[in-house]
């Protein structure tokens, strides 16, 4: 069959020689295309290299921001006053007093006998007042042993009989790793090093030898495991709470373990808010950690179980055609691809990214004025407030033609696409327009990671699924971590701990 290729152009078949002309025109119309998109990719790309990662609409914006600039932004900051008196009168400035429960070292700045002389008339001064400032001094964590002295009693009346002895002892206190020297505050210090802030055991280890303590990284490790082994049934009770609730947030990131031979994944699956205060009444603050070596929808087949609710993602296919769940969208996600449209504008350029992203920020102005109602009045000023804003996004996205290969092509596509998930945040007060929960719950995770970069084994990143799961539930549950930890511990080591107490919303000091 003869191709365009074995047309001689100079040809007198007019016929092929327009066809071989439109097919030339239709290739050169594709290699444009293609010219346009990888041009979009590459800009995309270097803007999320070097540019700056924030999504800044605002009022309502919980996107995570950059974490690592802090320094030069707070830097900036206007000083506050340095001087916070204690007698009672107003604070000067917007510091915060210190705590007055702190413990307090008088420091007294007084004159010599000889400088209380006055200077006019070589009189005695007397005290008129005093003025106090307050410093606060660091001191570094101290270390010390516990030496548990068991004396053993026994009968002389008995030994004398030649009569068996019955020796009368107190029993040894319960250790949540038997025959170990380490204590409950010595291992949550541990783990929060790691699992809170980031700090690899191989500094761990630096940092105690620096103490005088020989404590290898390898015996970290080892009771590191132990611990997450004992929280086993903290966290099938979490676990069981979890997939009681109306809405489930999920999300994964990727996480290298050196013993498998394929990329392995860590998902996160929450409910609730960040805080007790920005949940709904009725609503638990869980963040559960799940490994796995694998993406496949499998994976949240087996966490989730019956659970019959609403499952919130980021438009992952794997989570859909999960049975008994209703899927909801993340709007978040959907903004997220109009905001990279909006960056190959140009600077200073509008089109159609901003009619989109300013629909969109209607619809998150409404969520930041109806954050702190009930569910039944979220409902209600949804149905009123954003189905018709809804409604007219879906009619305007439908109606445009743009090439379907550009990022905003992708954009259009994406949230066509997601459009029934989408929307449905809008049936019931309960749910959240977006699944940035769920990102903000697994960030811990991915900034730690940056860190000890690695797991060496599968059982060593499930130990780490497990601490991180109790640790982001205490946070979201505004208690102090190493207090939760400590008091988690030291139950969990009994023989019939009482699992009801540790949940984070029963936890008393």
């Amino acid at each position: 069959m003869k191709t365009m290729l074995d047309v001689n152009p100079q040809s007198q078949d007019v016929t092929a020689l327009q066809a071989m002309v439109q097919s030339l025109m239709d290739k050169c119309k594709q290699l444009e295309t293609e010219k346009s998109s990888l041009a979009e990719q590459f800009k995309l790309a270097l803007d999320r290299q070097f540019a700056k990662r924030a999504e800044s609409l605002k009022p309502y914006d919980e996107a995570q921001g950059d974490l690592f600039n802090e320094v030069e932004q707070e830097a900036t900051a206007p000083e506050q006053t340095e001087v916070v008196t204690t007698s009672g009168k107003k604070v000067r400035g917007k510091r915060k007093p210190l705590p007055k429960d702190l413990p307090r070292e008088r420091i007294v700045l007084d004159l010599t006998e000889e400088e209380k002389v006055c200077a006019c008339c070589q009189g005695e001064l007397h005290k008129i007042g005093e003025d106090v400032s307050e410093k606060l001094e660091f001191i570094p964590a101290v270390l010390k042993v516990l030496e548990y002295v068991r004396p053993k009693y026994g009968c002389r009346q008995c030994e004398q009989h030649a009569q068996s002895v019955a020796i009368k002892q107190q029993p040894a206190p319960t250790a949540l790793i038997p025959k170990s020297y380490a204590t409950e505050s010595l291992l949550a210090n541990i783990i929060l090093g790691k699992y809170q802030y980031a700090l690899p055991l191989y500094r761990q280890e630096t940092l105690f030898s620096q103490a005088g303590i020989d404590l290898p990284r390898t015996t970290m490790a080892r009771w590191v495991m132990q611990v997450s082994e004992c929280f086993t049934p903290l966290y099938q009770r979490l676990k069981e709470t979890l997939l009681n609730q109306t809405v489930v947030q999920a999300d994964e990131t990727p996480l290298n373990v050196l013993k498998e031979n394929k990329q392995c994944y860590m998902w996160v699956y929450c409910s609730g808010a960040d805080s007790p205060k920005a949940s709904l009444e009725g609503v638990k603050n869980i963040v559960l950690f799940d490994y796995q070596n694998s993406r496949a929808r499998a994976c949240p087949e087996a966490f989730l179980e019956k659970y019959n609710g609403y499952l919130q993602t980021d438009g992952y296919k794997a989570y859909d055609g999960l049975a008994y769940v209703e899927n909801l969208g993340c709007m978040a996600h959907a903004r997220r691809k109009f905001m990279d449209a909006k960056k190959l504008q140009g600077k200073g350029k509008t089109g159609k990214a901003d009619v989109v992203l300013a629909k969109i920020q209607k619809l998150y102005a409404l969520e930041s004025r109806i954050k702190g109602f009930t569910a039944a009045e979220r409902l209600v000023e949804r149905q009123e407030h954003a189905i018709p804003l809804l409604n007219e996004l879906s009619q305007w996205l439908s109606k445009q033609k743009v090439i379907s290969s550009s990022q905003l092509g992708k954009a259009i596509k994406y949230t066509v696409g997601q459009w029934p998930k989408l929307i449905r945040y809008a049936e019931d007060g309960h749910l959240s327009i977006d699944n940035n929960r769920a990102e903000r719950a697994i960030k811990p995770l991915v900034i730690g990671r940056k860190n000890w970069l690695f797991s060496d084994t599968p059982k060593g990143a499930g130990a780490s699924a497990m601490l991180y799961s109790i640790i982001e539930t205490a946070k979201a549950n505004d208690l102090i971590v190493y207090d939760y930890l400590v008091n988690c511990m030291k139950e969990l080591a009994k023989s019939a701990p009482n699992i009801e107490s540790l949940l984070p919303w029963h936890f008393s000091h």
